[in-house]
């Protein structure tokens, strides 16, 4: 039986995405009359006389007929219309406090945004301010609101527990007698978290009384292990262990699937034996100590068994910042704030890569502007020297793969980003000839956020990454990990392919603001995972070595 609640719901709805398709505003409110008309009847409507339904105040002639229409069929046609050329994340947006129909219709039509994860995004892009009717306190309750939302989804970033993390291991080492070691996907640097895992000498009692006195639900208890879920959604596990098998408990539960296996078969691996530390491991099977963040693919095991592992990257490699914006475009710092704060960080220069002006989005850089901004980089040089910005753009690639400028205003710039940021809806074919075509092209220095993910949100749009990867070898283009921890793309799966090509990577935070640069940190995490060294990264050349790599640029482009 179709209750009144259901049927209120279903105009509720259909006036709110009439209002977000600028359908006719008289109709979306006589719907929405209607919604509130029928939430207060006392009632049922399936127990009225259909002449009855169409006496009741605020329902007209045509709400009455889609009541009865809903009564005798189940279904409402005109809302699943409208609801089949509506985009899923344009649905959920309704489902986010702070945001009503008008407001989703701006962020859809105007800013091109069709999913929560791309909406969080261009808030902490500072993006919305630019939009009539978004403040900063507004942007700042949608992007709480939308965190909070996806939080009861289960899945984390690395970025958004690493605090959550740390915080609970050191309440649980001084409220508990026992050894705790952080284990699982955090201890391996995965950049999505499905489960916090810690390995423990704690008993089972004790373990299940502290969890919960701090609001944590026992979800599941084996003789192996516990889990246990807080009210944000948040799974912790812990891996039961005695001192005589800690290490070796520690060590399983710290690798891939694949490469336990494969250590298993290749090692004769003994899991019942005694290793006072995890390095004596490596020591009795006459391995070479394997970094957990690369206990990954089993084909490592083999390269450590002829001391075949490379000195990977750190975070103290970063010379420079690369791929940073600031007010000039969606940045919420000003130029001379983010070059003071990256040469606080020591950083020796700056790469300011404002928009272009295709990005009306994030008001990019009209040829005017640059002129101007090119100007204030100078004078900012001066004072600043030895430090240095160096001018650059992060030239979007247009529909057909060209850039976003004609050649001499790019032949201005000392590097040229080039990123899709549009018309993201592509098939593997088109994609990859437009990336093609950006990398072809003389200006093009480095390619930005390869596939345009957003983690949790938005898959990117498919490529052939060989293909890719092979374009940017033969062009001599230096392939962005963009190290902001929604994006991380390249995906570090493939960075490995890159180096064997001889391909720069180039970890840049993307900030656009200050607290933005210390993004470089998830890039390192997961460059880690990928074996990068830090001769094979361009932001972790000096200044000098950065300055010849410019001058290669302009170079290549007469």
């Amino acid at each position: 039986m179709i209750t009144n609640d259901e049927i209120s719901d279903s105009f509720s709805l259909l006036a709110k995405l009439m209002d977000i398709h600028g359908d006719n505003p008289f109709k979306a409110k006589s719907y929405a009359a209607a919604a509130f008309s029928v939430d207060k009847l006392t009632t049922p409507l399936s127990e009225m006389a259909q002449k009855d339904i169409f006496s009741i105040k605020g329902i007209g002639e045509s709400a009455g007929n889609r009541i009865i229409e809903i009564l005798q069929t189940g279904r409402l046609q005109i809302l699943e219309d409208i609801i089949s050329k509506t985009p899923a994340g344009i649905l959920e947006m309704l489902k986010i406090k702070g945001i009503g129909p008008k407001k989703i219709a701006t962020i859809w039509k105007e800013l091109e945004i069709e999913t929560l994860g791309e909406l969080l995004y261009a808030c902490n892009e500072n993006r919305l301010t630019l939009y009539k009717g978004f403040g900063e306190k507004t942007q700042q309750n949608i992007k709480a609101s939308i965190e909070f939302y996806m939080g009861a989804m289960g899945r984390y970033l690395y970025q958004q527990v690493e605090n959550f993390s740390a915080e609970l291991e050191n309440l649980l080492k001084t409220s508990l007698p026992f050894s705790f070691q952080l284990t699982g996907e955090m201890r391996r640097q995965m950049e999505i978290i499905d489960s916090i895992d810690w390995v423990t000498t704690a008993n089972t009692t004790s373990l299940i009384h502290f969890m919960q006195s701090i609001q944590f639900k026992l979800i599941e208890e084996l003789t192996t292990s516990l889990s246990f879920k807080n009210e944000q959604n948040i799974t912790v596990k812990f891996f039961l262990a005695d001192s005589k098998n800690f290490q070796a408990r520690l060590f399983e539960t710290s690798c891939s699937e694949a490469f336990l296996m494969e250590w298993t078969k290749t090692t004769q691996w003994d899991n019942q034996l005694f290793f006072a530390h995890e390095e004596d491991i490596f020591s009795t099977y006459n391995v070479c100590p394997i970094p957990t963040c690369q206990r990954e693919d089993a084909t490592i095991i083999h390269r450590a068994i002829h001391n075949d592992l490379p000195n990977l990257i750190e975070k103290d490699d970063i010379a420079g910042i690369i791929h940073a914006h600031s007010t000039w475009s969606d940045g919420g710092n000003s130029l001379a704030e983010m070059a003071a704060a990256a040469m606080a960080k020591g950083m020796q220069y700056l790469v300011i890569s404002d928009h272009s002006k295709s990005a009306f989005y994030a008001n990019g850089l009209s040829a005017e502007r640059i002129a101007a901004q090119h100007q204030e980089i100078a004078a900012i040089n001066q004072k600043m020297a030895p430090f240095k910005i160096f001018k650059s753009i992060e030239s979007d690639i247009l529909n057909d793969g060209s850039l976003d400028y004609p050649d001499e205003i790019l032949a201005s710039f000392d590097i040229v980003i080039a990123s899709i940021h549009s018309n993201l809806k592509m098939s593997e074919e088109k994609a990859n000839a437009r990336l093609l075509k950006a990398i072809e092209n003389k200006f093009t220095s480095i390619l930005g956020h390869m596939t345009g993910r957003l983690l949790l949100s938005r898959a990117g749009y498919p490529i052939n990454h060989d293909l890719i990867i092979d374009a940017c070898a033969a062009n001599g283009v230096v392939i962005e990990l963009n190290a902001h921890p929604r994006r991380l793309d390249i995906d570090w799966r493939w960075i490995e392919k890159a180096a064997k090509k001889n391909v720069l990577i180039s970890i840049n935070p993307d900030a656009h603001t200050i607290d933005g640069l210390e993004d470089c940190k998830y890039g390192i995490l997961v460059a880690q995972k990928a074996g990068l060294t830090k001769t094979q990264n361009l932001s972790s050349f000096n200044l000098k070595q950065f300055e010849q790599f410019v001058q290669i640029q302009k170079n290549k482009r007469n």
